[in-house]
């Protein structure tokens, strides 16, 4: 039951409004005057309060002021007169939830309650989930008990409250965005917004306008103003995940982005400042681009102020074991499954093989072991793996007389296998961008 802290030194105006409160189901908690009400806050922690706004001593503004100070969180309704709109007014100003007018009306006053708190309840569910999703991305969240990774996450936590740009390096599938966010929830820019892009997912054309926005009629198709990802991320971090991908016109961009910490929507005019820490990442070797000239040299420098390198699953097996038992859970969890046990023989397996698809690989895999799992004990039995654990290809074979486009499709086709369905491993063991191999795939009609 919601508990109502009703302030009024008006004896009969204080029994009305009781009534009132109480009659919509609420307890109420009444105070005589200003004083006796900040003190009675604090010992009954209401869940809003309603006061008179004109009383001796400590008068309504006073009683805002002391518990906005108390709990920011807590809703203040003010009660006034006529003649005392405007200080009503002022009060709004100075972060009171709204104001009723003398003599009062009951059933505006049920009305106003009811919203306020709902709307307290709404916010109190965004903090919670706000809270839960800083505490999921944390750095003390991330698995490590590898040297390798508790190197990582020194750097993460002495990196996150500075305003450095950042490259996170690594293969496909060892965590580099959960590295980016974690660089985010445990810096002070943490109730900002984290946005997070993929430049090979996106066509050269519209992966400017998601990075810059657009203006209304910049192009076919723009029916209104875009607000891009620079614009979106303002007081918080974007992340740019496959950075190396970017397409020569973009680099351009972001280089001014970076030096400028300006943008200008396609299309726009002016150019306006954005206040955004950048995080990129990728799987490429940068400077084998920039030597093939693919990259620019000054946004390597730029986007590389300092670089975080993650190791593959293969080099930290120590964290092979504490993260099966965090995905198991995860599985049960999200599919309704029970598992009573796991035998050993599941974790020796698991640190056997050498994961060439990483984090993510180990993560589908142990899935589809308690999905699959004819009981409730986990074993070598329950995994899926090829049977050789090892990272390298079969060389790959084919007859005489066979085209080029034949053979593509071939070594789309055995990549594919290799990788147990994995695009983005499939794209990097071919040296193609996700975006063009999602074109040959799609070219072939292996989708």
């Amino acid at each position: 039951m919601p508990r109502i802290l009703i302030i009024e030194d008006d004896p009969d105006g204080a029994q009305s409004v009781c009534e009132a409160v109480q009659d919509a189901g609420h307890e109420a908690v009444l105070a005589r005057d200003g004083r006796e009400g900040t003190r009675r806050f604090a010992e009954v922690s209401p869940d809003l309060v309603l006061t008179d706004l004109v009383m001796p001593g400590l008068d309504g503004l006073g009683v805002l002021k002391r518990v906005r100070e108390l709990s920011p969180d807590t809703p203040v309704i003010l009660m006034t007169a006529h003649g005392s709109v405007p200080s009503s007014v002022q009060a709004l100003k100075a972060g009171a939830f709204d104001y009723l007018v003398k003599p009062l009306d009951l059933d505006e006053l049920q009305a106003k309650l009811k919203h306020a708190l709902e709307h307290t309840a709404l916010k109190r569910r965004v903090n919670d989930l706000s809270a839960a999703v800083k505490a999921k991305f944390a750095t003390r969240e991330i698995t490590a008990q590898s040297p390798a990774m508790l190197d990582v996450l020194r750097q993460v936590e002495a990196l996150a409250n500075t305003m450095a740009t950042v490259l996170v390096t690594g293969e496909s599938g060892t965590g580099k965005e959960l590295v980016a966010r974690a660089l985010h929830v445990d810096s002070r820019r943490a109730n900002g917004p984290f946005v997070a892009i993929n430049c090979a997912a996106f066509a050269d054309t519209l992966l400017e306008s998601e990075l810059f926005g657009h203006e209304k009629g910049a192009f076919t198709g723009a029916y209104a103003r875009y607000a891009g990802a620079f614009e979106r991320a303002d007081g918080g971090t974007l992340f740019l995940d496959e950075i190396g991908d970017a397409p020569p016109s973009v680099q351009v961009k972001l280089l001014r982005a970076l030096e400028e910490r300006e943008i200008r929507r396609v299309g726009g005019g002016a150019p306006f400042r954005v206040n955004t820490r950048l995080v990129s990442a990728t799987h490429r070797d940068l400077r084998a681009r920039v030597r093939e000239g693919a990259f620019r040299e000054d946004l390597l420098y730029r986007v590389n102020v300092v670089s975080i390198a993650l190791p593959p699953l293969r080099e930290r097996r120590e964290d092979i074991r504490p993260l099966a038992d965090r995905f198991v859970v995860r599985a049960c969890a999200d599919h309704k499954r029970a598992v009573s046990r796991v035998d050993e023989s599941f974790y020796r397996r698991l640190e056997k093989f050498d994961w060439p698809g990483n984090i993510r690989q180990l993560r589908n895999v142990v899935e589809t072991a308690v999905l699959l799992c004819p009981g409730d004990i986990l074993d070598a039995e329950t995994l899926h793996l090829p049977a050789a654990a090892s990272t390298q290809s079969r060389p790959v074979i084919f007859p005489g007389g066979m085209s080029l486009e034949h053979i593509e499709r071939d070594v789309l086709e055995q990549t594919l296998r290799e990788t147990h369905g994995d695009r983005a491993l499939a794209a990097e063991k071919l040296g193609l961008s996700r975006r063009d191999f999602a074109q040959k795939v799609k070219g072939h009609k292996l989708a």
